[in-house]
């Protein structure tokens, strides 16, 4: 069965808002869940235009805030396919806060959404593998890779619950951590 390929400029998208005050917390500086939810619609973007269907966002990776964004910033979303399984997709996403007045342009956060493609009946759908054309290109998918691994990683650590260590053996790992363990353990 041949699968199409696509190249990453194909799908790749660029979105700039105008941060206003409805979107400031308590702080005056912009809600981080504002700009998550303005990332998902560009990560959304970018995947269907990349896969040609519905898409749903499955996870989001290495969010950090470097630097807040303030009222009257115009903040410019970069979204690229950094990465493609069978039916999935990482969303590579650079987000920078313009200053319209000062002309100062800052970096304030990159991640990385796993988008899946969907079928009309709620399927997972096969997605367009990725014609890579630079050395860029390979890092980033060489690195999509590797988030895609340490994610499953991540998530059988969570499943596990940690059931197979010891009290005994947890205690252990809580040396100079800012907790107190009680006796008895409940």
């Amino acid at each position: 069965m041949f699968v199409k390929m696509k190249s990453i400029q194909e799908s790749e998208t660029i979105y700039t808002e105008l941060m206003i005050p409805s979107y400031a917390n308590f702080g005056g500086k912009v809600h981080g869940g504002i700009l998550l939810s303005i990332m998902d619609k560009v990560a959304y973007v970018c995947a269907t235009k990349h896969s040609g269907s519905y898409v749903v966002t499955v996870a989001v990776e290495g969010v950090e805030f470097l630097s807040p964004v303030e009222v009257g910033d115009l903040i410019t979303v970069k979204a690229s396919v950094n990465y493609v399984g069978k039916t999935s997709m990482i969303i590579g996403m650079r987000v920078e806060a313009f200053n319209p007045r000062t002309g100062q342009s800052t970096h304030t956060n990159s991640c990385y959404f796993t988008m899946v493609a969907k079928n009309d009946d709620g399927s997972l759908k096969d997605v367009p593998g990725l014609i890579l054309n630079s050395s860029l290109e390979l890092r980033r998918f060489c690195e999509g890779k590797w988030l895609r691994e340490n994610a499953r990683r991540k998530k059988e650590t969570l499943k596990g619950d940690l059931l197979h260590f010891s009290d005994d053996e947890l205690s252990k790992t809580l040396i100079e951590e800012n907790c107190i363990l009680k006796n008895p353990i409940i």
